[in-house]
């Protein structure tokens, strides 16, 4: 197994709230993107991130078609990587479509994360492709939008993100974390969710929820470490 697939496999086993907690434990900023899953069974994601930018075509500097870049995204991406589009919030276009999912899916890509809108989700579930954005739309991006490059830093619901951050999404979001923490943020996530589980098992087994909490120290899970 890969550093990375060790780290896709520990990610899965928790929950973005638990990754939020050891940003916050870490003193790392990540604002809420009010980017989520587009379906409801739609499946985690966990990976680093391939980076893509769609700009108005005012500001087309580049030759390369939006289809065509964002194929190469695609092709130039690893397995286990996250597609990331940022496409500034807009909500009157798509920006990721059955073609492009499939293509996704084909080259071992471990979901797409956009901000802004999709279509063909049909097509993403009968694949199991995670994707997650702000919604969907049946328009085309042909035509309608320009590619302004990939592998290079872009934003992501506020965020920047750095070719090879990691995202992370489930039902409760998008997170992103900085490459340079991933393996002691995902340390810290799985000791939050450990105490979790410990103080839902104690409740449940009859103690007081209070002592339960107080004998754990949850209220200092959150501190910033110094």
């Amino acid at each position: 197994m890969t550093t990375t697939q060790a780290l896709q496999a520990g990610f899965m086993e928790v929950s973005t709230s638990n990754v939020s907690d050891a940003l916050d434990r870490l003193g790392i900023e990540c604002q809420p993107t009010g980017i989520g899953p587009l379906w409801g069974e739609c499946g985690k994601v966990a990976g680093p991130a391939m980076t893509m930018r769609l700009v108005p075509l005012a500001e087309n500097r580049k030759e390369t078609t939006t289809v065509i870049g964002t194929l190469q995204a695609i092709k130039d991406a690893n397995p286990g990587d996250v597609l990331v589009i940022d496409l500034q919030g807009r909500l009157d276009l798509n920006a990721f479509g059955g073609v492009a999912g499939a293509t996704t899916k084909h080259y071992g890509l471990a979901g797409c994360v956009i901000d802004g809108l999709s279509r063909d989700i049909d097509e993403f579930k009968q694949l199991s492709l995670p994707v997650f954005g702000k919604g969907f739309i049946h328009q085309s991006v042909r035509g309608r939008v320009a590619y302004d490059g990939h592998n290079i830093d872009v934003q992501l619901g506020g965020n920047t993100v750095r070719p090879g951050d990691w995202i992370i999404g489930d039902e409760n979001g998008v997170l992103v974390v900085p490459r340079e923490h991933v393996e002691e943020v995902l340390r810290i996530a799985q000791h939050v969710k450990s105490v979790e589980d410990h103080v839902i098992a104690a409740v449940r087994s009859g103690e007081d929820p209070i002592e339960a909490h107080e004998r754990v120290r949850y209220d200092d899970l959150l501190k910033a470490s110094k």
